[in-house]
């Protein structure tokens, strides 16, 4: 049996994450911010699957956050497994109507949160040689749309390198990009999304399927679904200019208000 670490566990794809792998058998380590959701949700999983489910109460937009994970992935007497990088938000506005306080604080979480605790899991999985990590980024990662978007090519560019670097380690890594997921994720930002048309949302159980699904395949990039996949392939064949553009009318026109 191995053990699983997902941050952002409470809902959306990292809930989806936790149901299906406790389901599949594995103990788990959830972190998040709210204890006391935390406990309900371990508990539900506990009762449910028969596994053992550990809480970790953290925010990693603090170090003291990432200070605690980061010593529990590097626990080796309850080594971790699979770290699943989930944790993550959105800020409402464009650039420069967000704080900096605020784009700093994303930031933190998107980049340096994934840096830290990728490094301290690896550290482990490849003395292992064995161990997988799976980074949640966006289709966003592929347009030039603000510091959400930049922050999570970073998480893409990043996974990709790293993987490259321990191939043939037993460490895999893998950046995850879906598109519109329904989750919590919009209307925590107070994000309206009554404008996204009803075809481009993903249910976040398949997103995790597809997403282990390509891991177990060896892939340092899924974008999970043949919507997605079609428009990244375009992204990546049309122009910049052309893209920068499409990016900006369509973010007018469907993203959030």
């Amino acid at each position: 049996m191995t053990t699983v670490l997902i941050t952002g566990a409470t809902a959306g794809i990292g809930a989806a994450f936790a149901r299906r792998l406790a389901g599949d058998g594995h103990d788990l380590v959830l972190v998040a911010r709210d204890e006391e959701r935390l406990g309900r949700h371990a508990t539900e999983l506990h009762d449910r699957h028969g596994v053992e489910v550990e809480v970790l109460a953290a925010d990693l937009s603090q170090d003291e956050g990432i200070e605690a994970v980061e010593a529990r992935l590097r626990d080796r007497e309850r080594p971790v497994h699979l770290l699943v990088n989930n944790a993550g938000f959105g800020n409402k506005g464009s650039y420069l109507e967000v704080s900096l306080a605020d784009e700093l604080k994303m930031l933190k979480v998107h980049c340096e949160a994934v840096l830290r605790l990728t490094s301290a899991a690896a550290e482990g999985m490849r003395e292992r040689k064995r161990g997988a990590v799976i980074n949640v980024a966006s289709v966003a990662a592929f347009v030039p749309r603000g510091t959400y978007g930049a922050s999570k090519s970073w998480v893409v560019q990043f996974t990709q390198g790293a993987a490259r670097d321990l191939a043939g380690s037993g460490v895999r890594l893998m950046a995850l990009c879906p598109g519109f997921v329904r989750t919590e994720f919009h209307q925590r930002a107070g994000m309206g999304t009554d404008n996204v048309p009803g075809w481009l949302w993903l249910d976040a159980d398949k997103v995790v399927t597809a997403a282990l699904r390509d891991l177990s395949q060896g892939k340092t990039l899924s974008v999970p679904d043949p919507r997605y996949k079609a428009m990244t392939g375009l992204m990546k064949l049309a122009p910049r200019r052309v893209v920068s553009r499409a990016s900006s009318t369509t973010g007018r026109k469907y993203g959030p208000k």
